[in-house]
């Protein structure tokens, strides 16, 4: 579908032009890696200790380019359901708060 093609592609370009010069694009994507919370909590850590500025992205109601998708940083999904775009980044921020809780060992998360 060459119009929607065309529109993600624009958004992908709005997108890039957004993301800080020592940001990295983490793509939220249906199709991307599955993580758990302590994962998550371990590329923070990881990305912090070598300075990289995660910038998650959440692409359209078509998704996110695939150019863009394949030139992040990483790509991960937060389920294998669909999820309208306002709860996607609830949940994101919801697991970032509890992945920071893990690094700082807060008793926030709570395993099983």
């Amino acid at each position: 579908n060459e119009p929607v093609q065309r529109l993600m592609a624009a958004e992908a370009t709005r997108i890039r032009a957004a993301v800080p010069t020592d940001g990295r694009i983490v793509a939220l994507d249906e199709r991307g890696a599955d993580w758990t919370t302590d994962k998550l909590a371990a590329a923070l850590g990881r990305w912090r200790d070598e300075g990289i500025h995660p910038v998650f992205v959440i692409g359209g109601p078509d998704g996110l380019d695939q150019e863009l998708k394949t030139s992040a940083h990483a790509q991960v999904r937060l389920s294998s359901l669909t999820l309208p775009h306002g709860l996607a980044r609830l949940v994101l921020c919801e697991q970032l708060y509890r992945a920071v809780s893990v690094l700082k060992n807060h008793p926030y998360h709570r395993e099983g």
